[in-house]
C-alpha cells in the first residue's frame, strides 16, 4: 500500500479572504449535505402528527377559507372578477413559499448554533436547504391549486389562464431570492440583536397586508397604486393571478424594477452573511 507523505491533504478549510468570496464551488461539493438538510427539514417539521404532511395542503387550504369569508363575503373586496376562492388562493400558494423561505433563513445562525460550532460546511448550505424545502411544500400546494382552477374552468367560471404560466419558474426564482435575502440580513442582525426573532412574525404579517394578498392592485387609488407597485413582492403576485386566472395586471417596468431590488437585498444579505459568519459564535 502506497505510504502518503506527512503533508497530504484532501481539503484545505480557509477562512474567506474577503466578503465578496462566496466559494460557491463548496456549495456544489457538498450538494449531498445539502440534500440531508433539506430531507431533515422537510420531515421534521410535521414528525410525529397525525396528518403529517397533509399540513402543507390544509394550512393553504384553511387560510384561503378565511379569506373568502372574511374578505370576499364580509367585507365584500374586489378580486377583479375572479372567483373569491381562487383569487386568494392563488395569493397565499405563491405568499406562502415566500414567508416559510424568510421564516425558516431567518434563524439560520440562532436554531444551527450548536452544528456550526462543531463542524465546518459551507454556511449557506442551510438557507439554500430551506429553499429547496419549502419548494416542496410549494409544489404540494399548488398542484392542488391548479387542481382547484382545473374544478371551477370545469363549473363554467370565467377565469383564463394564458401563455404567462410560462414565467412561474421566474417568479417562484424571484420570490425565493427575496426570502433568503431578506431571512439572511435577518439572520445576521439576530447574532447581535435577538429581538429581531420576536419581531419576524409580525413582521412578515406586516408585509403581508402592504402586498396584494388579500386585494387587487386595481383596487388602490391611483395615487398610491405606484407605491404599492415599488413593493417587490406586489408585481410577483400580480402577474402570478393573471397568469392563472386571467385578471390583475401586468406592468414589466415594475417587475424590472422589482427584479433589481431583489437582486440588491440579495446581494447586501449575502455579504452581511459572510462578515457575520466569521465571528458569530462569539457573540451568539
Amino acid at each position: 500500500m502506497k505510504q502518503l507523505p506527512d503533508n497530504y491533504w484532501t481539503e484545505i478549510i480557509e477562512p474567506h479572504g474577503h466578503v465578496l468570496d462566496l466559494k460557491l464551488k463548496e456549495l456544489w461539493k457538498y450538494r449531498d449535505l445539502i440534500y440531508l438538510f433539506v430531507h431533515r427539514d422537510f420531515v421534521a417539521q410535521y414528525k410525529q402528527t397525525i396528518l403529517g404532511p397533509a399540513w402543507h395542503f390544509i394550512q393553504p387550504l384553511f387560510t384561503t377559507i378565511i379569506f373568502t369569508i372574511i374578505f370576499g363575503k364580509i367585507a365584500q373586496l374586489s378580486t377583479d372578477g375572479a372567483p373569491p376562492f381562487l383569487f386568494y388562493m392563488a395569493g397565499t400558494v405563491i405568499w406562502t413559499y415566500f414567508s416559510n423561505v424568510l421564516t425558516a433563513t431567518s434563524s439560520t445562525f440562532t436554531s444551527n448554533a450548536g452544528i456550526f460550532g462543531k463542524v465546518y460546511f459551507p454556511r449557506l448550505a442551510i438557507p439554500i436547504a430551506n429553499l429547496f424545502s419549502k419548494l416542496i411544500a410549494f409544489t404540494i400546494q399548488f398542484f392542488f391549486f391548479l387542481l382547484f382552477l382545473a374544478y371551477f374552468i370545469w363549473l363554467g367560471s370565467d377565469i383564463q389562464p394564458n401563455i404567462w404560466a410560462l414565467a412561474t419558474p421566474l417568479l417562484l426564482l424571484m420570490m425565493a431570492a427575496l426570502g433568503l435575502g431578506l431571512g439572511i440580513i435577518i439572520s445576521a442582525m439576530t447574532t447581535r440583536y435577538r429581538d429581531l426573532t420576536v419581531l419576524v412574525g409580525f413582521g412578515v404579517t406586516l408585509l403581508m397586508y402592504a402586498s396584494p394578498i388579500i386585494y387587487p392592485l386595481s383596487m388602490l387609488p391611483d395615487k398610491w397604486r405606484f407605491w404599492a407597485g415599488l413593493n417587490p413582492i406586489a408585481p410577483i403576485v400580480e402577474l402570478f393571478r393573471f397568469a392563472f386566472l386571467g385578471t390583475g395586471s401586468i406592468d414589466l417596468a415594475m417587475l424590472g424594477i422589482s427584479f433589481v431590488v431583489i437582486s440588491v437585498i440579495l446581494f447586501i444579505g449575502i455579504i452581511m452573511f459572510n462578515k457575520v459568519e466569521r465571528t458569530f459564535m462569539d457573540t451568539i
